[in-house]
């Protein structure tokens, strides 16, 4: 049974450009056939709480070694990440905020991203151990110029590090799909969500 883990992480409940492309892909996914799954996790409207100093305690602990103040300090991190290693493939759909991801997009990965759970290390070498092999990252950018090789193509520090991070956590096709000015004129945005959800039906179907 595919089965999608979508996330999303605009500030926008309504009237945002990466949950609306969110929508078309989820959409497309399902009308694939009743086989096809999703299973959404908000961390705007169910924020991730941030990782602490017994959180990281936690994670370099042996399993015969933690105690019950370390086991329910990585509880969440042990519930995420058992949701993230169900899925077959992964929808994360964003803005851009300040040149990087939301930080409530940020406190997510940093409960998933774990030593021996999403990664391992053998002292050289870094594998890793998530299962999906697909993800799709879906970009929403306030200005333009950030795509394409365009003057602010070095400030974007939100899908490159998307695109590394999944790629470290072992996915191994990671496509971006994205949209900028969304800001500027209404005329030109709506062309570009059009293109925007034709990559996406294609993306779904491939």
């Amino acid at each position: 049974m595919p089965h999608l883990l979508r996330i999303d992480a605009s500030s926008r409940l309504t009237g945002s450009t990466s949950r609306d492309l969110g929508d078309a892909f989820a959409q497309a996914w399902m009308a694939r056939g009743p086989a096809y799954t999703v299973q959404e996790r908000d961390v705007i409207a169910q924020p991730i709480r941030h990782i602490s100093q017994t959180t990281i305690a936690g994670y370099y602990t042996p399993g015969d070694q933690m105690t019950a103040e370390l086991r329910e300090a990585t509880a969440l991190s042990d519930a995420l990440i058992a949701e993230l290693q169900q899925a077959d493939e992964l929808l994360i759909t964003l803005p851009m905020y300040n040149f990087s991801v939301p930080s409530a997009l940020k406190a997510w990965i940093d409960q998933i991203v774990r030593i021996g759970h999403t990664f391992s290390y053998d002292g050289q070498n870094f594998n890793g151990l998530v299962k999906a092999r697909k993800a799709t990252i879906i970009t929403a950018y306030g200005a333009g110029g950030y795509l394409n090789g365009g003057p602010f193509a070095g400030a974007d520090f939100c899908g490159p590090y998307l695109k590394f991070l999944l790629g470290f956590l072992g996915v191994q096709t990671i496509e971006q799909i994205a949209v900028e000015a969304t800001t500027g004129d209404a005329a030109a945005l709506a062309a570009e969500v059009a293109l925007a959800k034709g990559r996406i039906r294609r993306a779904v179907a491939a």
